[in-house]
């Protein structure tokens, strides 16, 4: 059985609003947004896998290859090139999140903003 990806999203939508003692605010805000990443990233992988032939890559490589299929895609349907672009903003937000020791940005607001957008790109694609 495959894994159901937008349970990736209900975990980072979990994590946005749920603050416990065992982990900071920080850390749950940032991990909301790196899951949120990563539902969009894998549903739209597959979605592109099982109804356009694109065949699934690996390696870090794939990120950017499947924001680029979806710009080619975007010039005749206007949802591809916005699901390009969210899942393009939700990867620089979540490199953010996972590499930097300091964020610019209110967490909280780029926390809600990445669960709007991969909520957004699941939304198009089904």
């Amino acid at each position: 059985m495959t894994f159901n990806w937008k349970e990736y999203l209900e975990l980072a939508q979990y994590l946005q609003g749920k603050i416990e003692v065992c982990y900071s605010e920080e850390s749950a805000r940032r991990a909301a947004v790196s899951r949120a990443y990563y539902a969009a990233f894998c549903f739209a992988r597959n979605y592109a896998h099982d109804h356009c032939g694109r065949s699934k890559g690996k390696g870090p490589k794939e990120h950017a290859d499947l924001i680029g299929f979806y710009t080619i895609l975007g010039t005749t349907r206007q949802n591809f090139a916005d699901i390009a672009e969210n899942l393009d903003e939700l990867r620089q937000w979540r490199n953010f999140c996972d590499y930097d020791d300091n964020i610019m940005r209110n967490l909280n607001d780029l926390a809600a903003d990445a669960l709007d957008d991969a909520q957004e790109i699941i939304d198009m694609l089904t």
